[in-house]
């Protein structure tokens, strides 16, 4: 899915297919993005994670990616890895599922972003709210309607970024994410609605 989105950086994106696993191993390094994660920290459960912090985590990902399942999106830049977007329909994140903080607002189903990390030298240039689009126009292309995230609203005025994974909530506003929820003083639930054609009741006359 190659797409150019508008303005700041020029940056191309692509879903995570098994072809460029290796561009996913290059962007999050060697600490696997932060402490070992690997962008399991939604899938498994608190102890299982821990436990499998490290090399462990990142065989589980490779593994998901291999098998043909998309899990994101990579934002390239002069076709370097610059970003990922972690998204997924929400049934796929065990640990989302069981959050009363994050639990679910009604039955709708929903495409979940999970994880927002760019490049320590592409980072407050605007990447994220680019990614959030890619991931809005991916899940459309998936046929979903609902594209939903967990940004943090920080009680500072900066926070480290370490802590900002899940993204933070201006940037989901400029991607046009709207707050429908918030059970914790920093943690909103935001949606974007994908908005379908309607389709029409005329019917074409013959004569």
């Amino acid at each position: 899915m190659p797409s150019k989105q508008r303005g700041d950086r020029a940056l191309v994106f692509h879903p995570l297919t098994s072809d460029r696993w290796t561009d996913f191993e290059i962007l999050f390094g060697e600490r696997g993005a932060c402490g070992g994660c690997w962008c399991m920290w939604w899938r498994l459960k608190r102890s299982e994670f821990e436990r499998r912090k490290g090399r462990a985590n990142k065989q589980s990902m490779r593994s998901l990616v291999m098998s043909g399942e998309v899990s994101g999106i990579l934002a390239y830049a002069a076709e370097e890895p610059a970003g990922w977007c972690a998204i997924a329909p929400r049934e796929s994140y065990t640990v989302l599922e069981r959050s009363r903080v994050l639990k679910r607002i009604d039955d709708k189903p929903v495409w979940s972003v999970t994880c927002l990390f760019v490049k320590k030298e592409y980072r407050n240039k605007g990447v994220s709210v680019q990614l959030l689009r890619a991931a809005v126009a991916f899940v459309k292309a998936q046929g979903g309607t609902i594209v939903e995230g967990y940004p943090v609203e920080p009680k500072t005025d900066r926070m480290p970024d370490i802590f900002a994974w899940t993204g933070l909530v201006s940037a989901f506003q400029q991607a046009g994410f709207v707050e429908r929820a918030r059970r914790s003083q920093t943690r909103p639930i935001m949606r974007f609605e994908i908005k379908r054609p309607r389709k029409s009741n005329r019917r074409e006359v013959v004569g």
